[in-house]
């Protein structure tokens, strides 16, 4: 039976109760403080008249620029010695997509 390890949990009464207090909604409150877009302007651009945020292309710009690196790498020889040849690839991606972000969109 798969609840045979669970029997002793389900046996017990939980007569806890929850109290809200500041210190326990804090926590769930700090996401909203921390947002980095207001309601009103989110970073977007036009194409051919719909907005899409900027992230879609800062995404497509360190896709392309990795698979870039990797053809390069192939053709240069670096590639052979890579041992982790996904998680690079991908590091490096995000890295550039980063740093377009923080070009392009930043402060």
């Amino acid at each position: 039976m798969l609840l045979v390890p669970f029997r002793s949990l389900l046996k017990k009464k939980f007569t806890h109760r929850y109290s809200f207090t500041a210190s326990n909604i804090t926590p769930a409150l700090i996401p909203f403080f921390l947002s980095g877009c207001s309601f009103n302007i989110a970073p977007s651009f036009p194409i051919v008249g719909a907005y899409f945020p900027s992230w879609m292309l800062c995404t497509l710009i360190g896709v392309c620029s990795a698979l870039s690196l990797r053809i390069l790498f192939l053709l240069i020889g670096i590639d052979a010695w890579l041992s982790f040849r996904l998680f690079t690839y991908v590091s490096l991606g995000t890295i550039i997509a980063l740093v377009f972000w923080l070009v392009v969109f930043g402060p």
